[in-house]
């Protein structure tokens, strides 16, 4: 997704308590920045806007988590959200990190040390041209970096709207030693997760009639 420069992005991005802009120097610490180190840490690959991360880390106060997207003005919204989504339920964002970050570059900023539980993937980019599949997030090249701070049964969970990525990362998965133990080819008529939070994506392409394809991968 494209999105105006916002010259009040970066000045607020580093006066927030809650993001990070130097994510290289908390490989293997990250739990020791947030307020209760010993809860699971959970990870958002391509935050976006911050509406998913800010709904879920909000309702699931155990459990911590890093979201990390490229883009300071999308950051920038993002922390916002989690502002409001927070104060609107009296409480502090204690349980999350934002961090500005290359992604194809993870392996720069996490390693086993950090012990991700949890990946999410929501709604990136399918770079449908071939040349350009490598860039995927769920691409076979993406999920070797991942394996080297998943925690052993670590999980992926996947949404998105483009068929072939969908297929494809099926592929990846089974070539990069990960069980997808859940899929859907329409998640809102076979709901796979618990709860299912809505994307702003999601509910633009739900409206268009198109179906949301997802899936729960557990490395093995």
């Amino acid at each position: 997704m494209r999105i105006r420069y916002k010259k009040w992005a970066r000045p607020e991005l580093e006066a927030s308590k809650f993001y990070i802009d130097n994510p290289e120097e908390l490989k293997g610490k990250w739990k020791e920045h947030f307020k209760n180190p010993n809860n699971l840490l959970y990870l958002e690959l391509g935050c976006g806007k911050g509406q998913f991360i800010s709904t879920l880390a909000s309702e699931n106060l155990d459990i911590n988590y890093i979201a990390i997207d490229l883009v300071d003005a999308m950051l920038g919204l993002a922390k916002r959200n989690v502002e409001k989504v927070y104060a609107e339920k009296n409480l502090e964002p204690d349980n999350i990190l934002l961090t500005r970050f290359d992604i194809e570059r993870i392996f720069l900023i996490l390693n086993k040390e950090d012990n991700i539980q949890r990946i999410y993937i929501n709604f990136c980019n399918p770079w449908p041209k071939g040349k350009h599949r490598k860039k995927r997030l769920t691409h076979t090249r993406q999920l070797e970096k991942y394996k080297e701070f998943l925690s052993k049964n670590g999980e992926i969970y996947f949404k998105t709207d483009d068929d072939d990525l969908f297929n494809s990362t099926l592929n990846y998965l089974d070539e990069s030693g990960f069980e997808v133990i859940k899929k859907t080819y329409d998640l809102h008529k076979e709901p796979i997760f618990e709860v299912n939070i809505e994307t702003e994506h999601e509910k633009m392409f739900s409206e268009q009639g198109i179906k949301i394809k997802a899936l729960i991968a557990k490395l093995i």
